[in-house]
């Protein structure tokens, strides 16, 4: 692997600058946007529900926010394909309207938990039916008088983090989260850009409801989660050396460089910026032998989308890498647990699942057949297993690689990867 590349923007930033926009006094322009299912998803649900969205076009978008208390009863259920975090985080905004909705969104989307936002907002006055298993569609009722609460979080999660926070700007009162460790922080953070004042004091977040957003400028980095395959790629490809431009290192996301360097990788950064209260890099990559390890489980939040193409990084280390306290890999798009130690036994690697966890034993990977179960993440990271296979991998159910990288396949030839396409 050779080059320089730009990969797509960052799919978390792009949900929230729609979402913040919305609901901002004022208008709010972003570049680098993601025009990818996922995001597309969250910028088709606020179109539905009267908000004026320019684009996108070359990744610009102009968002014409309706402010707080703006936003109109959608015509329809609100369905968002594939995403997760669309469903999570609009839950929390939508608690606390006048209005009554439904969201719901594909067969996977409807398998996914839904509980871990619904009980914290039913503990704060919202009234959301979800189905006898816990999971969507989410039908929230309007016109529910939110309250104020004061929560601990069982566990690290953005998504809950952030769908909370959007309910608490229609709270009455002053709202703390407290959180047991580090998650990624891009709504704090963009709230800041947005004029909103909110308090971090340790693991603390307190925000006041009523307070309103002023439209602003987002300029969206390229995605550490889909950096991350050619961060693998890169490492593990003898004679390689590459740069991924700007993407964002924001410390809560850059667990997939430190769990990289611990193996032994060779990653440096350069170019290192601020923009819009994000941290900015160009990441320089060179192939460079990996060891096994035991990866640290306060890391394990701070890399929790980019496992399983860590996994296929420990397949190629020497010795045996080690994850525990990652259950919530078990309830992501598929079960990424099961679907990755499954994938590389099929490719010739000993790879035992845990209830929580991998334990991975590196080797020689061959080729074969294996089934992303149509996880985005479960196909791009088998691709890219391709690089050290001594014969052809066939990867079944790719099609929901466009909810989240759609270059995904033209990048990876750019950088020397041959791969093609079928769909039959």
């Amino acid at each position: 692997m050779k080059g320089n590349l730009r990969v797509a923007g960052d799919k978390s930033i792009s949900h929230r600058a729609i979402i913040l926009g919305s609901i901002a006094d004022g208008v709010t322009r972003i570049s680098g946007f993601l025009e990818a299912e996922d995001a597309m998803a969250t910028l088709a649900a606020f179109r539905s529900m009267g908000v004026e969205i320019e684009g996108p076009e070359s990744g610009r978008v102009i968002v014409h926010g309706v402010g707080l208390d703006g936003l109109q009863a959608p015509d329809v259920p609100l369905d968002l394909g594939n995403s997760g975090t669309s469903m999570r985080l609009l839950c929390g905004l939508l608690a606390g309207q006048a209005f009554d909705s439904i969201l719901t969104g594909d067969s996977s989307l409807l398998r996914r938990p839904m509980r871990r936002v619904t009980d914290p907002l039913a503990s704060m006055g919202g009234q959301i039916g979800v189905s006898n298993e816990g999971t969507a569609p989410l039908h929230i009722a309007g016109n529910s008088k939110l309250s104020a609460i004061d929560y601990i979080m069982p566990v690290a999660s953005a998504q809950v983090k952030s769908c909370i926070i959007l309910a608490a700007l229609y709270a009455k009162g002053v709202t703390h989260i407290t959180e047991p460790g580090p998650s990624r922080d891009h709504s704090e953070r963009m709230l800041a850009g947005f004029s909103c004042p909110l308090s971090i004091i340790d693991s603390k977040i307190s925000i006041s409801g009523g307070n309103r957003l002023i439209g602003t400028e987002i300029d969206v980095p390229a995605d550490i989660s889909s950096a991350a395959f050619f961060l693998v790629a890169a490492t593990i490809t003898p004679g390689s050396d590459i740069i991924l431009r700007h993407v964002g290192v924001n410390s809560t996301r850059t667990g997939i460089i430190e769990i990289l360097k611990l193996m032994g990788a060779d990653i440096s950064l350069t170019n290192q910026q601020v923009v819009g209260g994000e941290s900015i890099a160009d990441i320089r990559i060179k192939s460079s032998p990996l060891r096994g390890i035991k990866i640290p489980e306060y890391m394990v939040p701070l890399a929790i989308d980019e496992f399983p193409v860590l996994f296929v990084a420990a397949a190629c280390a020497e010795g045996q890498t080690i994850l525990s306290g990652a259950s919530e890999l078990r309830v992501k798009e598929s079960d990424r647990i099961q679907a990755m130690a499954d994938g590389l036994t099929a490719l010739g690697i000993d790879a035992q699942p845990t209830a929580d966890g991998m334990i991975i034993n590196g080797g020689r990977i061959i080729g074969g057949q294996v089934d992303s179960f149509g996880d985005h993440r479960i196909a791009m990271a088998f691709s890219i297993a391709g690089f050290r296979a001594s014969d052809e991998i066939t990867i079944l159910n790719c099609a929901n690689v466009r909810t989240s990288f759609p270059d995904f396949v033209s990048s990876a030839r750019d950088l020397g990867l041959d791969i093609n396409e079928c769909w039959e």
